[in-house]
Formats: structure tokens, C-alpha cells, sequence
């Protein structure tokens, strides 16, 4: 069930995933809070794979943009440390949250951070925007 090659000869097919927090060139860590172990991975590489590979298929990576009572923002320049990837940055096709739609696919490190900065949930953006400077992406 979870083999992506199995998967892959749906055509069409679409995977919807959440995540826990996602880094600004999509890495999206899915089995820790904060750093630490909370759930296993599921079939969640396994089904954007998938996807991927799927004719017209596409992978979705939904989450809320702020956690901890709108204190802390879940995407972020880096990856929590301690965090888990639990889906790689190259197989990750799009990412949600409330503020819109981030398309990963093919784009280049700073188009993949300038597409996430704007689906970052407004009171992060600038901070967001200055550390994609400091590392480099933008």
C-alpha cells in the first residue's frame, strides 16, 4: 500500500499531508514538536513520492502557520534542532497554510523561500526574510 511505485500508476493521484514545521527550502519535519520525538513518519515520503511520480499527480504539505498560541511561526529559516526531515525538500510539490499555496516543484532555493515567506503567517515574514538573506537564499 505505501510503495511509491504502486502509488506512482494512479493517475492523478494526490497525497495531502501534515507537517509540524517546514525549513524555507521545504524540508518539512512531520514526527517532532519542538525538537523532540512525537510520531512516526506513516507513509508520508512514501505518498508524495508517489505523487510525484503519478501522470498529473501532485503532493500537498498542509500546516497552520503559527504554533504556541501564534507565538512561534512553523515555518522557519531552519529546521527546529532536533527536528526530523521527514520528507526531503526535493519531493515536496506544495505546501498550504491559511494564507495560500506554495509552489515547490523545480524552483530554485530562493524561489522556494520567497514562495514560503509568503504563505508565513504576516507577523514573521520579516524576520523570515532577513534570516533567507543571512543564509544565503535570497
Amino acid at each position: 500500500m505505501n510503495d511509491p511505485r504502486v502509488i506512482a500508476r494512479e493517475d492523478c493521484f494526490v497525497s495531502i499531508n501534515a507537517t509540524t514545521e517546514v525549513d524555507l527550502v521545504g524540508q518539512c519535519a512531520s514526527e517532532t514538536v519542538a525538537g523532540r520525538y512525537w510520531s512516526s513518519s506513516g507513509g508520508q515520503a512514501d505518498f508524495a513520492r508517489g505523487a510525484m511520480y503519478s501522470p498529473h499527480g501532485m503532493a500537498f504539505v498542509v500546516l497552520p502557520t503559527t504554533a504556541a498560541g501564534g507565538s512561534l511561526s512553523r515555518i522557519r529559516a531552519t529546521l527546529t534542532p532536533g527536528s526530523m526531515v521527514t520528507t526531503l525538500k526535493n519531493t515536496v510539490d506544495h505546501v498550504v497554510t491559511e494564507f495560500g499555496v506554495a509552489e515547490m516543484r523545480g524552483r530554485s532555493i530562493s524561489r522556494r523561500a520567497a514562495a514560503l515567506i509568503a504563505i508565513a503567517h504576516p507577523a514573521f515574514r520579516d524576520d523570515l526574510t532577513r534570516e533567507a538573506t543571512t543564509l544565503g537564499y535570497l
